[in-house]
């Protein structure tokens, strides 16, 4: 067992670990014409019709825009940052949102993180350059530093760039549950088990 007091830095995804903003990224593939479980991001970059991208990018930002406008916190989640926080840890977000959702997401719902790094700023997860930078902005060594994500993606990123990899599952059964290093059900009673000095 991890114990999570050990981490010098934790970092977050936005969707699904922070937040719920109630993104159904198979409505979003539908609407884009994407075939169902591609990633979105991957699949677009690498499509040759310029058109469709165009319009792709539009639709993707226009879920995320009606995502982030009706975003609300995960359960336990504000009062962990808030501890965080309190104790002078770092944290920071590393998104697959754009920079604009990503502000609009925080402004909206006060999340206390003041660093943030979005697709618009490195290269998308589960490319590991998101989690370096944000490792370096902190002075820290990623294996000091623990990413929490939802999803496969943030488990890759977080492996690829050395760090620890936690999956947050509100309790419920997940198929990547195996490939996390620690697993998270609830942030309330994970934020308990923090000793911080």
């Amino acid at each position: 067992m991890i114990n999570p007091a050990r981490f010098k830095g934790y970092f977050f995804d936005l969707d699904g670990t922070l937040v719920d903003s109630k993104l159904d990224f198979d409505q979003m593939r539908e609407a884009i014409g994407i075939p169902k479980d591609e990633p979105i991001l991957e699949y677009l970059d690498q499509h040759p019709d310029k058109a469709f991208v165009k319009r792709g990018h539009e639709l993707v930002h226009h879920f995320e825009l009606v995502g982030a406008k009706s975003a609300t916190w995960i359960p336990g989640a504000k009062e962990l940052l808030e501890r965080l926080n309190k104790a002078s840890i770092p944290t920071a977000i590393l998104t697959r949102n754009s920079r604009e959702v990503t502000r609009l997401t925080i402004d909206s719902l006060g999340i206390p993180i003041k660093h943030f790094l979005t697709r618009d700023d490195c290269l998308p997860k589960p490319h590991p350059e998101g989690l370096h930078l944000l490792a370096k902005h902190f002075s820290l060594n990623p294996n000091e530093t623990v990413y929490i994500g939802d999803f496969l993606f943030d488990l890759q990123t977080a492996k690829a760039a050395g760090a620890t990899a936690a999956l947050y599952t509100a309790g419920t059964k997940s198929s990547f549950s195996n490939e996390a290093d620690l697993v998270i059900d609830c942030f309330i009673d994970w934020a308990q088990t923090l000793v911080i000095n």
